[in-house]
């Protein structure tokens, strides 16, 4: 895995163009948070690429799609573009939080424990932790009902043991949509490519392993959509590429 690229690539025109673009008129740090916040959650819908986790941020603009560790390469770096310090926050969270949109054989051979990022930055000297902006307004809010119908805390990328589950911005009285899953921390990192090169990442895509993912991501998108099409929320904050 020596080979991966850096993967928040503020670098990148499109990724400067969009920040720019979203947020380049606002002169608070956390407006400019803000409205990265809901471009990530709504203009990037949520899905996982046929890359896996090793999306480049500009390229997660293009496919307008991504999971929690692309659409959050994707958050720091239009962050980093747009002035505000971010991290990344690296984790291994249980497999339940994928529990109906993998299904059969496929989470069957998911390994117990995934890993997994939030988005950490630093407004008015004080490191904030984010990771509500995963799941797009319209795809949480059906996933929520489906949850509550099965009864279940966790699962269709929502863990909410504790009631307090939101895809909402939220700085100063934090809630999560993910959190709740987490079972071990596995630090902070300066690029998501950095973490991905250690021994401590579990969904390590070998030959085998990315062949099944390919052959079963089309029909788990599917169910996503499907779900996301049931909802009858309007995405007002979203903003599209």
């Amino acid at each position: 895995m020596k080979s991966i690229p850096r993967l928040a690539d503020d670098d990148h025109p499109l990724v400067r163009e969009t920040a720019e673009r979203l947020a380049g008129g606002e002169e608070s740090p956390g407006w400019r948070l803000e409205k990265l916040f809901y471009y990530v959650r709504d203009g990037i819908r949520f899905g996982f690429p046929m890359g896996g986790d090793l999306v480049k941020a500009s390229d997660t603009i293009r496919l307008r799609m991504g999971q929690c560790n692309t659409k959050g390469a994707l958050f720091l770096a239009l962050c980093r573009a747009s002035g505000i310090p971010g991290r990344m926050h690296f984790s291994l969270i249980r497999k339940e939080i994928q529990r109906g949109l993998f299904t059969g054989i496929g989470y069957l051979l998911m390994p117990s424990l995934i890993s997994h990022s939030w988005l950490e930055v630093k407004i008015e000297g004080k490191w904030r932790r984010l990771d509500s902006y995963i799941n797009d307004e319209a795809f949480f809010t059906a996933a929520k009902l489906v949850l509550k119908e099965k009864g279940w805390d966790t699962g269709y990328s929502i863990s909410c043991a504790n009631g307090r589950c939101s895809a909402d911005f939220h700085i100063d009285d934090e809630r999560f949509v993910q959190m709740d899953a987490v079972v071990a921390d596995q630090g902070v990192w300066k690029d998501p490519s950095d973490y991905y090169r250690t021994e401590a990442y579990r969904n390590r895509p070998g030959y085998i392993k990315l062949l099944l993912y390919r052959l079963m991501i089309k029909k788990v998108n599917n169910r996503v959509e499907l779900l996301r099409s049931t909802s009858r929320v309007g995405c007002n904050h979203g903003t599209a590429a």
